[in-house]
C-alpha cells in the first residue's frame, strides 16, 4: 500500500498572479504589528490587514522572524531562508536547528507571551493537528490556501501541509555491500548495527513516519500501527537497529550506514556526499511506502505576527514551492502549480521515483497512531 496524501487542488487562476501580488502595495501600515490600524496578530488573511503590501510594511517594521528547528539542508530551508531575507529585508532567526516538532512546541507552550517565543512552526502533521487541538496556533488563510486539498490543511487555517516526501532508505553503497529494498531485508544479520532512524518517533515527525511505513509492510494499517513498534523491537533484538539518530555527520563518519529518513533529505545527502566520494542510494522501501507532508503554522502569542504572516504568504507563494521542489521535496501546490505553468519542471523530474495509487491516514488514525507509540515505544526500543 503507498501511503500519501493527495493533490487534487483545482486552479482557479490565484496560484499565477501570486507571485505579482506579494510585491503589490494595497494600503498603509501604521505601527509594527499593525496595518491601517488593524493588529496583525488577529488577521486571518492578507485582506484583513488592507492586502499584501500592507502586511509587507507591517512586517519590514517588526524586522525580525523568530523561527526554530529549521535546518539549512532540510528541505531546501537554506534557500528559503536566504530568499526571504533577500525579498524582504527581514531578519530571520533558527533557533535549535536540529529540534524535532515536539521542540517547537514545548518552546511554544513554555514561553508564552515571552518575546523569545517562535513565531512560526514546521510540524510533522499529528504535531500539528495536536497543537491546533491544543490550542496554540493562530488562525491564518495565505493567499493560495484555497488551492491545498481539502485533507491536507485545516478548515479553518489553524495550520496547512506545505511540502512532504515519502519515507525511504539511505544506503552507503561502499560500506554496505548490498542495500535494502525492503523492510524485510533489513533483518538481515550483515545489516547487524547499521540501521538507523534520524529521532525517536515521539518526537520526530519523519521516525513516526518509519514505523507507520514498517506497519503497513508488516500486515499493519492506518488503525493498526503496532506491528510498526513490533517490528523495531525485533530490529533491535536482533542488533540490527542502533540508536545513534542519523545526521549527515554520522553518515559521513560511517556511525549510520543505512538511514531511514525522508526521500528528500536522503536524495539530498546523494548530492551532498558525491563530492566527497561517498556513494549515497536512494530507495523507497517496495513493502511499506509511506508518505507525509510537515504542516506550516502560526503560534497564536507569536511576537512577531506580520512576519509570521509574511513568511506563510513566501513559503506557499511559486517561488517558495518551487524552492522546496528544488531540494526533492514535494510541494503541498505541485498539482496546482502545474495546471498554471508556474511549476519548475526541471526539479520534479529529479524526484525519487515511486509507484502505486496513494492514500492517507484520517487525522483520528494518526492520533491514535502517535498515543500508542508515546506509550510503547520505550519498551520496543530497549529490545
Amino acid at each position: 500500500m503507498t501511503v500519501f496524501l493527495p493533490r487534487t487542488a483545482v486552479l482557479t487562476g490565484v496560484l499565477a498572479v501570486a507571485a505579482l501580488s506579494l510585491s503589490a502595495c494595497d494600503a498603509d501600515s501604521d505601527a509594527s504589528g499593525t496595518a491601517g490600524g488593524r493588529s496583525a496578530a488577529n488577521a486571518t488573511t492578507a485582506e484583513d490587514l488592507g492586502g499584501i503590501g500592507a502586511l509587507t510594511k507591517a512586517a519590514k517594521k517588526e524586522g525580525t522572524l523568530h523561527a526554530i528547528a529549521l535546518p539549512r539542508d532540510w528541505a531546501n530551508y537554506g534557500a528559503l531562508i536566504d530568499g526571504f531575507k533577500k525579498k524582504y529585508g527581514i531578519k530571520v532567526e533558527v533557533e535549535n536547528p536540529k529540534g524535532a516538532s515536539q521542540d517547537e512546541i514545548s518552546a511554544v507552550t513554555s514561553r508564552q507571551g515571552k518575546d523569545n517565543a517562535p513565531d512560526v512552526l514546521d510540524l510533522g502533521s499529528s504535531f500539528a493537528q495536536s497543537a491546533a487541538q491544543d490550542g496554540l496556533l493562530a488562525p491564518y488563510m495565505t493567499t493560495g490556501f484555497a488551492h491545498i486539498p481539502d485533507v491536507q490543511r485545516d478548515s479553518i487555517g489553524r495550520w496547512a501541509n506545505d511540502y512532504g516526501g515519502y519515507i525511504s532508505f539511505g544506503c552507503d553503497a561502499k560500506r554496505v555491500h548490498t542495500c535494502p529494498t525492503s523492510f524485510k531485508d533489513l533483518l538481515r544479520p550483515q545489516y547487524k548495527g547499521k540501521v538507523a532512524l534520524n529521532g525517536v518517533p515521539t518526537k520526530s515527525g519523519s521516525a513516526f513516519g518509519a514505523v507507520y511505513a514498517a506497519a503497513l509492510a508488516n500486515n499493519g494499517s492506518f488503525d493498526d500501527i503496532q506491528p510498526g513498534i513490533d517490528f523495531f523491537g525485533r530490529l533491535k533484538r536482533s542488533g540490527n537497529y542502533t540508536p545513534v539518530q542519523s545526521t549527515a555527520a554520522t553518515i559521513a563518519k560511517g556511525q549510520t550506514p543505512i538511514s531511514i529518513d525522508w526521500d528528500y533529505l536522503n536524495a539530498g545527502y546523494t548530492d551532498e556526499f558525491k563530492s566527497k566520494g561517498l556513494d549515497w542510494t536512494v530507495t523507497v522501501p517496495s513493502d511499506g511506502k509511506f508518505s507525509q507532508y510537515y504542516s506550516q503554522a502560526i503560534n497564536k502569542d507569536a511576537p512577531h505576527p506580520a512576519a509570521a504572516r509574511l513568511w506563510q504568504e513566501y513559503l506557499y507563494s511559486p517561488e517558495g514551492q518551487n524552492l522546496r521542489l528544488k531540494g526533492y521535496a514535494r510541494p503541498a501546490l505541485m498539482t496546482a502549480m502545474k495546471k498554471a505553468g508556474t511549476l519548475d519542471k526541471t526539479a520534479a523530474a529529479k524526484l525519487p521515483k515511486v509507484s502505486g495509487t496513494p492514500s492517507f491516514p484520517t487525522e483520528t488514525q494518526q492520533s491514535n497512531a502517535k498515543l500508542l507509540i508515546t506509550q510503547s515505544w520505550g519498551d520496543a526500543a530497549s529490545g
